[in-house]
């Protein structure tokens, strides 16, 4: 093995065994908040025996390849010629560096996929089935018996099991907890679902993390706007008491008790304008438009032109599509959306309004002088 062999080893041992009990010893909180939910214990303990295993192999692989390159260095009075030490045919060192590696590699696997499978396969009993949505640039929710969406945050009972499926109306979001270290791509036109306890009492910040247009890192609890205001897409998800959960939910139910049930689609033929109520139009703009425009002149652009006036600005007497700027042609655009040289304006579908919603919209900007 070459000399001092033995010694190294011994030292790569203490150094190894000091490196997992640093892990073991240092809590996790430091770099990641505290755990709300389950299986968020169970993948930091995985992550925790990554960390320390992992550790100790690099320390040995790292020690024994500096500790080579010195035992077997060439010295000054070798020849031009001269080959180094030759080793063939050890079966027991191959036999040794096969056989732990796979041990480690088996119950790692076994770690994880116990953990993977209660995330994605296992069906809890008296689960909660709860419904997220991904919109540019912001996140509904959906539960059984409330009629329509709910927005702004996410409310669950503590203890109560929770079955999740996440989704799409326009490009790849991802829904992710820091504090439950669980996420999952929300897909157009596909479901995927995860499985999770909430452990803890709290409010957790919603992120997402799939790049997913201009407004993408406004999708974020954590991030405000540069005034200071809270950003239109920061959510949060609420874990309740039960009683506190049911206080809420019963609240909605109300609230939500007139909204349709029906995924928006884009409507055919006009728009009826009649009836439209400025003030809820501006609940809705502030919902959904407000990520991409300003309340402000046509030049106080975000991703579109600021709509302070754009049914009353002699300055730009067109809209974007080249059509007068009237009420008709306003709810066209959101109707059916508009592809140009600032962008692309979402349908009504991919935005998730109704009629109603694009009349109470025009009564809005009408309102905006």
């Amino acid at each position: 093995m070459g000399p001092g062999f033995w010694p190294v080893t011994l030292g790569l041992a203490v150094l190894s065994v000091a490196a997992i009990v640093f892990w073991y010893v240092t809590p996790l909180q430091i770099i990641m908040p505290p755990v709300g939910a389950q299986p968020g214990k169970d993948i930091d303990d995985l992550l925790m025996f990554m960390l320390a295993s992992g550790s100790a192999l690099y320390i040995y692989v790292v020690g024994y390849i500096v500790y080579f390159m010195i035992a077997y260095r060439a010295k000054p009075e070798d020849g031009p010629d001269a080959i180094g030490v030759q080793v063939h045919d050890s079966t027991v060192i191959e036999f040794w560096w096969t056989l732990l590696p796979t041990v480690f590699v088996v119950l790692l696997s076994v770690l994880s996929v116990r953990i993977w499978y209660g995330i994605q396969v296992a069906q809890p009993a008296n689960g909660l089935v709860v419904e997220s949505i991904g919109h540019q640039w912001y996140f509904t929710f959906r539960y059984p018996q409330i009629h329509g969406e709910v927005k702004d945050e996410m409310h669950l009972p503590v203890g109560q099991p929770i079955v999740l499926n996440v989704a799409s109306t326009d490009v790849i979001h991802s829904f992710w907890v820091p504090a439950f270290r669980l996420k999952a791509d929300m897909v157009p036109g596909l479901i995927n679902t995860i499985r999770f306890t909430p452990t803890t009492i709290g409010r957790y910040p919603i992120v997402c993390t799939e790049f997913c247009g201009t407004r993408h890192g406004m999708m974020s609890a954590l991030v405000g706007e540069p005034n200071g205001t809270k950003n239109s897409g920061a959510q949060w998800l609420v874990v309740d008491s039960k009683a506190d959960y049911e206080k809420w939910y019963h609240a909605q139910q109300v609230a939500n008790a007139n909204e349709s049930d029906e995924i928006p689609t884009v409507s055919t033929g006009t728009v009826n304008l009649t009836g439209g109520v400025a003030a809820a139009g501006q609940t809705t703009f502030t919902a959904k438009c407000s990520a991409c425009h300003a309340v402000g002149p046509f030049t106080q652009k975000i991703v579109g032109p600021g709509l302070k006036g754009v049914l009353h600005d002699p300055a730009h007497p067109k809209l974007v599509d080249g059509n007068p700027a009237t009420p008709e042609n306003v709810a066209k655009i959101l109707q059916q959306g508009f592809k140009g040289d600032m962008g692309v304006m979402p349908n009504q579908a991919a935005n998730g309004i109704t009629d109603k919603d694009i009349a109470n919209l025009v009564a809005y900007l009408n309102s905006l002088k």
